[in-house]
This record gives structure tokens, sequence and C-alpha cells, in this order.
């Protein structure tokens, strides 16, 4: 039965444990490299899932160039280049554009009663909340007059929101931004955790008040602009359509470099996504080797055994034993060694994986499809290895078997 030949074999391995530890060590290295590279990848998907979720679907930035201060580039940003108008015309004539948004962001305190927080500020408009698809959890967006005579409202990030107010509601109460007060008109719907942690006003009054004048920013000036493309299909065509109505409005001569730069984050996101597919496919196939030197390695001792134990063979062939229970009992043991080591492997991969996500600050996630596959595949190794090694076993005269010494 193969109840009994289970526990046969676990006798076996017993009897020789130092053998049968390094005998499953290919397993174990094989297994954990697997379950390792797969949660190390699945975590980086996810965590490009989020960033893109959180960035918005179609969504383009336009950000300003580099200044130069004599030979030397600067980075990019240091360029004051983009404005409201230039905005205004891509709304206007880019029809590929649904919604497009300005704004500048700095940081400063935010002040309720005696609670207080250090978060971003970015002033914008109601767009920016469309653009990235920002759900509103309470309240409301900004109003056209709030946008136009600078109004005092504020719409919080959840975070922010959990700070200052605790379970409190915080719609029509006022805060300080920077010692101006503010009437909170809205709660933003949690998005992501880095995300979250901000506080909006409006464009004008963010110029106004504090943002414009510490950026040294004009009047009509923006830090960087988002916008919104009709469909997937249209982000190329709204790229090209964009640079170029913004040459054309910053008077650019056509030798010259643009002083604006149009990025696909979501674009980004999806080649740094296929690029870690591309190493976790590597890894993955490095593992595989080392099951493969894991299973030539049973093979190898599986025939030793075979060889060292042809007295026990005979044996159980002379009391009755049939050739089929000296495969079962072989092909057991290789299994038992198989499924044991992709178990260890399994929980030292774990284990591995958590520390990389404490030491390093990545994303891991452990798929209990990946762990199955994993001990799958390793029983197959077993199987697969421990065949021929059974074979052998079974084909032994009894005679031949019992004379041997």
């Amino acid at each position: 039965m193969l109840s009994q030949a289970l526990l046969m074999a676990l006798g076996s391995l017993r009897h020789n444990p130092l053998r049968s530890v390094l005998t499953m060590l290919g397993i174990v290295i094989g297994v954990a490299s697997v379950v390792t590279v797969l949660a190390i990848g699945n975590g980086a998907q996810t965590q490009v899932n989020q960033q893109i979720r959180a960035i918005g679907a179609n969504v383009l930035m336009i950000n300003p160039g580099a200044a130069r201060q004599g030979a030397v580039r600067l980075k990019a940003g240091t360029r004051t280049t983009l404005t409201e108008g230039d905005v205004d015309a891509i709304l206007e004539q880019v029809p590929q554009i649904r919604a497009a948004a300005g704004s500048i962001s700095g940081s400063g305190q935010v002040v309720h009663e005696n609670r207080n927080w250090n978060t971003t500020l970015n002033g914008t408009t109601a767009s920016h909340f469309l653009v990235r698809d920002w759900a509103l959890a309470a309240g409301r967006s900004f109003n056209g007059t709030e946008e136009t005579t600078a109004g005092k409202a504020a719409i919080l990030g959840s975070v922010v929101a959990r700070e200052l107010f605790a379970d409190a509601d915080p719609i029509g109460s006022e805060i300080r931004i920077m010692n101006v007060p503010f009437e909170v008109v809205g709660v933003l719907a949690p998005k992501s955790p880095d995300q979250d942690d901000v506080a909006f006003v409006p464009l004008s009054t963010a110029k106004l008040r504090f943002l414009g004048s510490a950026g040294g920013m004009t009047r009509d000036a923006v830090a960087y602009i988002i916008a919104k493309a009709t469909s997937d299909e249209s982000m190329v065509r709204a790229r090209e359509l964009i640079e170029d109505l913004l040459r054309q409005r910053h008077h650019i001569p056509p030798d010259q470099d643009d002083d604006f730069k149009v990025a696909d984050p979501a674009a980004a996101a999806q080649a740094q996504r296929g690029a870690t597919r591309t190493v976790a496919i590597l890894l993955t196939s490095i593992a595989g080797v080392s099951l493969l030197v894991g299973g030539i390695s049973i093979m190898n001792i599986m025939i030793v055994s075979v060889t060292e134990r042809t007295r026990e063979i005979g044996i159980r062939r002379a009391v009755g034993a049939r050739a089929r229970d000296i495969r079962l009992q072989f092909l057991s043991e290789a299994l038992v060694l198989c499924l044991t080591g992709g178990l260890v492997g399994v929980a030292l991969g774990g284990l591995v994986s958590l520390t990389v996500a404490r030491s390093a600050g990545w994303t891991t996630v452990i798929d209990p499809g990946a762990v199955i596959l994993a001990v799958g595949f390793s029983a197959l190794t077993g199987l697969f290895f421990g065949f021929y090694p059974a074979y052998r076993a079974s084909r032994l005269n009894p005679v031949d078997a019992l004379r041997a010494e």
C-alpha cells in the first residue's frame, strides 16, 4: 500500500539523515529561489499597479524644461515656462484631451485648533481631480468663484483629514495653512499612502497667498500641467499635438530643444513592470536549473541506495514482494525527499522574502498558487528522477540479489 511505502521511505531516510539532507539541498535551494523570485516579482507588479491607479488613467504629465547656467544644464523643472494659457490652449486645440489642469506645489504647516500637520500643499483647479480620477469622500470641489477670486477653500487628503480631525467631520471647519485661514470644503477618498498626505487650495489662492511668491512664479505661471486623454489609443497622438502646440506658443525655433517635457507616467510604469517580469523569468529559469541539479543529485543517490540495499531487495522479493512493490518503495523515497525539500524551500523562500521586504523596503506578495506550483514541481522532479533507480531496483533478480554482499 502507498501509506506503508511512505512509512518505509521515511524510516529509510531517517537511517541516513546527513545524506538525506545533502540530497534534498538542491531541491530546497531551487524551491526557495522560485518562491522568493515570484514573491518579489508579484510585489513589484502590485506596486506598479498602485502607482498607475494613483496617477490616473490616460494621464500625460507636462513639466517645464531645464535651465542653463553657462555651459551647465540644471535639472528638469528649473525653468518656469508653463502657463495657465498653455492649459487653456491644450483644452481648446487638442481634441484628444478631455481635461487638463495646471498646478503649483510646495509644503507647509496645516493647523486645526491644537492639532497640526506638515504636509504637501497643492494649488490647482477642480479639473485636477477629474484628470486623476480622484473621487471625493465628502463635501465638494472648488467652484468657479473660489478659483477666480482666490477663495480660501481647502480640500484635504484622507491622511491630513485624519491627523487634524481624527474621527470628526472636517466639512465646514476652519484650518490655518501657513497662518492663512481656510474653510474645509471637501475630503478626498483614499488613493495611496504617499498620495493622500496633501492639502489642495485653488490655484489663484496658492499664488497669491504663499506658493507663488515663495517660488518666484509670475502671475500666469504654473509648475506643471496634467492632461487626461479621451482614451488609451489617443495618448500618442495627444502627446504629439501637445508638443507641437507648446513649441508654437513658446516660439521655439526648429533647431532648439523643447523648454518642456511631456511624459506618460503609465507607460513608464508599464515599462518598469515589463522589466520586472523579464528579470523574474530569468531568475526563475536559474531556479529551475537548481531544481534540475537537485533532481540529478537525487537520482544519483537513489542509484547508490539501490546498490547498497541489494540484499534487502532480494529478501523482499523472496517473501513475496512484486516488482511494482519495489518500484513503489524507491519512488516513495524519492517523492518524500523532494516533498520535504519543497516544503523546507517554501519556508525558506517565505523567510527570505520577508527579510528582503523588511530590509530593502520592497513590496513582496507570496501567492499561494506559486507555493503550490513550486511544491508540485518538486514532487514531479522526485517522480521523474526517481523512476530510473526504482525501475532498476525492480528488475533485480531475487537470487542474484540474495547472493550480493
